[in-house]
């Protein structure tokens, strides 16, 4: 992950952010506090939401760089428009969301700064309904709204690169200096990973965020379940379990809060539609 192409994919860009026809009206009687989303992170406040998205476009480019959307603009639709429900039960509704479906079959999921999401083509084709996928997605878009990858920036940079993350927000040069470093700095951690602590912080967001929009619960547990029963020698693997808690671990922690507070809020797997987009046993 030393050397990605800095070619933005137009595709990403162009993806069409469908509004959903369909909505659910549930009651979640103040789940939100279940997964601490209330919190406020103080964290970066000088990064600005155009510094944000700078960033994380930079960081985007460098991922399709390395491996590029799957030319399927009905999956890319689809997953969008998943993505894009669930973004509007969050704080942050408004953001530019880009949700997009990589060209590789390692098993691994990514969100960048200012909204971008990626899942590998291999992550979607573990799921097996609608539920798993907007599980996964809340997961990502729990990292942007808890600014993860941003915090973790400013965390693991030297001191020389401090500066420059607070420059950003200030220029609005696309190519400059200071946003190449930070977005170097940034595209690194998908090698190493974030915290488990944020990890685990965004499995309880995620959960939290797919029940407000009418899924079943269960669906982020479920997709754990799948790959803590792979064989962890799989290569394709290798990645999310060197820059991911266990898939055990995390069920772990999730266990009692799923028991105590989620059994009533039983929601929709749109199984039927997942499969019309996501046919299993296709790799295409």
């Amino acid at each position: 992950m030393k050397h990605f192409s800095r070619t933005f994919g137009a595709l990403l860009l162009g993806l069409t952010l469908a509004s959903p026809a369909w909505s659910f009206n549930f009651n979640l009687n103040d789940l939100g506090k279940i997964a601490n989303i209330a919190k406020k992170s103080t964290e970066l406040k000088e990064v600005d939401e155009n510094g944000e998205i700078a960033i994380g476009e930079g960081v985007a480019s460098n991922l399709l760089g390395a491996a590029p959307l799957v030319r399927n603009d009905g999956l890319q639709r689809y997953v969008n428009q998943v993505g894009r429900w669930l973004a509007l039960q969050t704080e942050r509704p408004d953001l530019a969301w880009h949700f997009g479906v990589i060209d590789s079959m390692n098993v691994n999921a990514f969100a960048a700064p200012g909204g971008y999401i990626f899942l590998t083509h291999g992550l979607v084709m573990k799921m097996r309904n609608e539920a798993e996928l907007a599980g996964v997605l809340a997961h990502e878009i729990s990292h942007v709204l808890r600014r993860h990858h941003l915090n973790a920036i400013q965390k693991n940079a030297q001191m020389g690169i401090l500066g420059d993350v607070l420059n950003v927000a200030a220029e609005r040069n696309r190519n400059s200096e200071a946003l190449k470093k930070v977005v170097s700095t940034g595209t690194e951690l998908y090698a190493r990973g974030l915290d488990k602590d944020d990890e685990f912080e965004a499995d309880r967001m995620g959960i939290v965020i797919a029940t407000r929009a009418g899924y079943d619960p269960y669906g982020l547990p479920a997709v754990l379940q799948t790959l803590d029963h792979m064989n962890p020698q799989d290569g394709s693997l290798a990645l999310m379990f060197k820059t991911h808690p266990s898939p055990a671990s995390r069920l772990e922690l999730l266990d009692g809060m799923m028991l105590s507070n989620f059994d009533q809020y039983r929601g929709e797997t749109m199984q039927s539609r997942f499969l019309k987009f996501i046919p299993q046993g296709n790799t295409k």
